[in-house]
């Protein structure tokens, strides 16, 4: 219950009115769940599609035809993307990559999953390694530079995590010259050096900041909101989130540049989802155990 209270006391402008809107579509607050109820395979309990059939030559019609597709995702954030026992990933941005591929006809078992870390997503997508990169992904221009994306499927907000024992520290701008990790590439990381002051203490992935905030070498660590809950959740009366969040992150689905067809059938894939309450279930199954279901965000039509 407190971790709630901090979430939505936290949350960006967009998150706020999301979490505040109700009875619209997709919605799982509005009125009662109109979220659809499980009735497939896989984790997710999603609708394999049957012999789909795509434009010859496009993306979609190789990977259907090939019945497998390689995603790339975070292996270390709980609710999003958390690596279980059997290798696999689960939560939020596993379970969007479950969806896009049940619609080309491939099941959970088929899907290569790949780590993709903050400073590889791109390189990955350039090169072939992965089809699709869904990994709590932020869309911005520089990005759109070299890759494609599709969504967004969820608004986050940057925040900040410190020991529940601080006082100190209640907003970014405390953080001026004291040290803060957070994963080397991402955009957190960039603006909390550049727009506050802050000192990078770098790593390559978000779990590997705990430690040092635990003994003391850094004094907070930065990245989005989401993320950080899932670490509060997961070490109660440890970290404590502090602060209202001081941006709004649209994560996106990574794809390859210029290919038009396949990022307007995931945004289709997506926008259906949001439409018929697919998105709110596979929310409230995943991210929706500690944080509250908001609405589907707009899809970036660009």
């Amino acid at each position: 219950m407190k971790l709630r209270k901090i979430l939505i006391g936290t949350a960006a402008a967009a998150v706020a009115v999301a979490l505040t809107a109700c009875g619209a579509p997709g919605s799982a607050t509005s009125g009662g769940s109109t979220s659809t109820s499980a009735a497939g395979a896989g984790p997710y309990d999603l609708q394999v599609a049957e012999s789909p059939s795509f434009e010859a030559g496009t993306t979609m019609a190789k990977l259907a035809e090939a019945g497998t597709m390689k995603i790339g995702t975070k292996f270390d954030q709980p609710l999003f993307g958390l690596r279980g026992l059997d290798g696999k990933p689960v939560g939020f941005d596993a379970a969007i990559g479950s969806l896009v591929a049940a619609k080309l006809g491939i099941p959970f078992d088929k899907i290569e999953w790949t780590e993709t870390v903050s400073a590889n997503r791109e390189p990955f997508l350039q090169s072939g390694q992965v089809d699709a990169v869904i990994a709590t992904y932020t869309i911005n221009d520089k990005r759109k530079q070299v890759v494609d994306f599709a969504g967004p499927y969820f608004v986050a907000g940057q925040s900040i995590l410190v020991l529940e024992g601080n006082s100190e520290i209640t907003k970014p701008e405390d953080l001026a010259g004291k040290a803060v990790c957070s994963v080397e590439g991402s955009t957190p990381a960039s603006n909390i050096v550049e727009k506050y002051g802050a000192v990078l203490q770098p790593t390559d992935v978000y779990s590997k900041c705990l430690d040092p905030l635990k003994n003391g070498q850094v004094v907070a660590m930065t990245t989005d909101n989401v993320i950080l809950s899932g670490f509060v959740d997961s070490n109660p009366g440890v970290f404590k989130l502090v602060g209202d969040t001081f941006t709004q992150e649209p994560y996106g689905i990574g794809l390859t540049k210029d290919d038009t067809a396949m990022r307007t059938f995931v945004n289709e894939t997506l926008q259906a989802a949001f439409d018929d309450g697919t998105w709110a279930r596979l929310f409230e199954q995943t991210a929706g155990k500690v944080l509250p279901v908001p609405t589907p965000p707009t899809i970036d039509q660009y």
